[in-house]
């Protein structure tokens, strides 16, 4: 084993687990997580409370007394879900007090067939914040159009926000305003800004996996080369974005009044192809004050061979920007790829989630008491 971890949370990148079960949390494995891995945060999505909840028997209990008292489905999977996000922020509880509410965080998003309803996403999130009522919970909202006013208000009312796939840079701008504008919004409120806080998910291995799949289809020299560049150099000034929006005159006045940076996380971290080092997402992507959300796969294998140097993105914006250049003058557009991105991803949640209330409903059916 190496000390790779240890130096990723030395560099200043918050190790988060991308993944949560009931099993994890019942069975001592994610406080040992905390203790062995430096893992301190947990993020989640309806494709991992879909998997979670269709496999083995540890939901039947709940399940069973949710089909007593004879709940609807959507219920009985926030029940589920809200219960697994609150034990689960109990365990990182420590983490939280430890690092002021930076780290020590659960994530649970709302749900996706929301995503283009703004005032329907406040609302669900407000919901989700009143259940799960814990101070180191963040509500997922994903960053589509409907989606950044929401930011707004939920942010403006003092809940605090992980927003979820993020693929364009310039939405991922539109992510930091509506941000900036939420803590405008609490401050005028005379809410607590420090008691805010917020993490932009930008998506990444997605991004090499459709440009590479258009790259493929050119099979050209030119195009080969620019295979598994695309997804890092985006990244990459998505930070160059970060440091010159955390350091305008809009956010130092709010940062004077106590607010916290909305952090970038790297999401989508496990690597997709086979040719590139299963570390790649994460040994260079190494930059101060982000967070690294890693499948468990991809957190060993950190742990086992990764090559932590120390800083991976400073200075590199130049080499990324070119490196996008090269994409585009191949004729694959990045608007169209990231448009894509987005939908595709929308419609995936969507789909994990009706996979979710599928399983449930007929979990419930199962151990439904007989009648009589």
């Amino acid at each position: 084993m190496t000390d790779a971890l240890k130096r990723l949370s030395e560099e200043g990148v918050a190790i988060w687990l991308d993944d949560l079960s009931r099993k994890r949390i019942t069975s001592g494995n994610l406080a040992e997580l905390i203790d062995q891995q430096h893992v301190v945060g947990v993020t989640t999505n309806p494709s991992i409370f879909q998997k979670a909840i269709s496999q083995g028997d540890g939901y039947d209990q709940q399940l069973a007394d949710l089909a007593a008292r004879k709940v609807t489905v959507e219920e009985a999977i926030r029940m589920i879900t809200t219960a697994d996000v609150r034990d689960a922020a109990d365990i990182l509880r420590p983490v939280f007090d430890a690092t002021d509410g930076q780290d020590g965080r659960v994530s649970i998003e709302v749900d996706p067939r929301l995503a283009h309803d703004t005032r329907a996403t406040v609302a669900e999130a407000r919901q989700l914040a009143w259940l799960v009522d814990r101070p180191n919970t963040l509500i997922k909202i994903p960053a589509t159009k409907a989606g950044l006013p929401a930011i707004t208000e939920v942010i403006g009312n003092g809940i605090s926000v992980n927003v979820t796939l993020i693929f364009s840079l310039e939405r991922y701008r539109e992510v930091m305003d509506a941000y900036l504008a939420g803590l405008e919004k609490a401050k005028e409120k005379g809410l607590d800004l420090s008691l805010i806080h917020s993490v932009a998910s930008f998506f990444v291995s997605r991004v090499d996996t459709e440009i590479d799949k258009r790259l493929d289809a050119l099979g050209t020299d030119e195009a080969k080369a620019a295979r598994g560049k695309a997804a890092l150099a985006n990244a990459r000034l998505a930070y160059q974005a970060y440091e010159e929006v955390f350091s305008g005159p809009r956010w130092t006045a709010l940062e004077k009044a106590g607010a916290n940076r909305q952090r970038p996380l790297w999401a989508s971290t496990g690597v997709k192809d086979p040719a590139y080092k299963d570390t790649l997402y994460v040994d260079d992507l190494v930059a101060p004050n982000t967070v690294n959300t890693m499948p468990e796969a991809t957190l060993f294998a950190t742990e086992d061979h990764g090559q932590i140097t120390g800083n991976t993105v400073a200075g590199t914006y130049e080499q990324a920007r070119a490196e996008l250049d090269a994409v585009d003058k191949l004729g694959i557009s990045y608007d169209d790829v990231v448009q894509l991105l987005e939908d595709e991803g929308v419609e995936k949640f969507e789909a994990s989630w009706n996979d979710l209330l599928k399983s449930t409903e007929a979990e419930l059916e199962r151990l439904a008491p007989s009648e009589g």
